[in-house]
């Protein structure tokens, strides 16, 4: 087998950019397809040239010919398929967060282990060369030590209608953003001293009953301190990492969508230096990263252990921000 035959759970928009494209880049195939709407399954087959319409997500979990399954289904639905998959042997990609606490990941992990079934959790960021500049810079004494950590994810509000608005699909923007800005820090905190502990969160409310926006402190056990933003009601879309050292700082300025802007920059000493990476998609290495894992054993970052880690952070800030006078229920 040189071509993964992908089956894919629902039609979601994701699905175009997170998976259609790479895979016709790296000659991947798109063999099945199934969402709640047949007709809109079929729509999206027809463009995204998809090879057949299954009546259900468990006929494409039992296709013979699907080798692994893609999973954008809404928060709520990524650990029960991801079950459902490992139960059918098939290695998931599945979408992050991969579960909705760090419990229901943990059984997702239990799972795939006994089984001894691959899952990864979709966190693309961390394929591409922007992340990799920054992580070389935070480590190769670049910077000097290390001081402080911020990771800035904010966007546009989603229509009403969005999922990421309904608490009982597990939205949010803690969850929806801020999973990818506590695992950014938690991919640093090897050149921090270790793991970051939550030391105050803030989740701002809204009416749908989600949070709307949140803000959360950390300390790493070497005195970094971090510091994770997000909110899903910005006047635009910015995803940064800024990285601050004794002898300077490190800015990504696009860490989440490099395609759209790979630049680097470095302030070390007063010299400004900016790099631009490559405009290449992250999900299109992440693809080939987890093809790479399927096909010849290589080591993925994002499996399903670090999935658990990564929920118990987001766990960890609910409980610290339940604690304070703005929060929400979960």
């Amino acid at each position: 087998m040189s071509a993964l035959r992908i089956g894919i759970l629902g039609a979601s928009r994701i699905a175009e950019q997170a998976l259609v494209e790479p895979a016709r880049i790296l000659g991947h195939r798109l063999v099945a397809c199934a969402a709640r709407d047949r007709t809109r399954a079929e729509s999206f087959a027809e463009k995204h040239g998809v090879e057949r319409v299954l009546d259900s997500y468990q006929d494409v979990l039992d296709d013979p010919e699907v080798d692994v399954v893609y999973n954008p289904l809404a928060n709520a639905l990524h650990a029960p398929w991801n079950l459902a998959s490992i139960r059918a042997g098939k290695p998931v990609l599945t979408e992050k967060p991969s579960a909705s606490t760090a419990s229901e990941a943990d059984r997702v992990r239990l799972a795939a282990s006994r089984a001894g079934v691959p899952v990864m959790e979709g966190f693309h960021y961390l394929f591409h060369p922007v992340t990799e500049r920054l992580q070389q810079l935070a480590s190769d004494g670049t910077l000097g030590d290390l001081l402080s950590i911020e990771t800035i994810t904010h966007m546009p509000a989603p229509a009403e209608d969005d999922p990421r608005w309904h608490l009982e699909l597990a939205g949010g923007a803690l969850m929806d953003l801020g999973c990818y800005g506590l695992h950014a820090q938690r991919l640093f905190g090897s050149m921090a001293g270790g793991r970051p502990v939550v030391t105050a969160a803030r989740l701002t409310p809204h009416p749908s009953g989600v949070d709307s926006a949140f803000d959360v402190d950390l300390a790493f056990p070497g005195g970094v301190t971090g510091r994770v933003t997000g909110s899903m009601t910005a006047p635009e879309y910015d995803f940064r990492i800024k990285i601050t050292g004794t002898r300077g700082e490190a800015l990504a300025h696009n860490f989440i969508k490099p395609n759209e802007d790979d630049r680097v920059t470095t302030i070390v000493n007063g010299d400004r230096r900016t790099e631009n990476l490559g405009r290449r998609s992250s999900y299109t290495y992440q693809l080939e990263a987890f093809a790479d894992h399927i096909l010849h054993g290589a080591s993925i970052p994002s499996d399903a252990e670090d999935a658990v880690r990564n929920m118990e952070m987001i766990d960890r800030v609910v409980d610290v921000a339940s604690r304070s006078d703005v929060t929400r229920t979960r």
